[in-house]
């Protein structure tokens, strides 16, 4: 598995995280958990953007990963 593809797949992994916390955090009744999903949803978004820019650096600086 090359390094863009591992990237790629711990991206697609941070979105089903992501996810789940979304849904956890509109089933749940207490404030509190509510407040600490939506926390670990806007650190997850900052972590998908820096690997989005990684992908974009992988692609760019090697040619066989485009698409991948």
């Amino acid at each position: 598995m090359t390094v863009a593809s591992q990237v790629k797949q711990s991206l697609a992994s941070l979105k089903g995280v992501q996810t789940s916390l979304s849904s956890l955090s509109t089933r749940t009744q207490s404030e509190e958990a509510k407040k600490t999903f939506q926390e670990g949803i806007e650190l997850i978004d900052q972590v998908k953007k820096d690997l989005i820019n990684r992908v974009g650096e992988l692609e760019r600086e090697e040619e066989q990963y485009k698409g991948i």
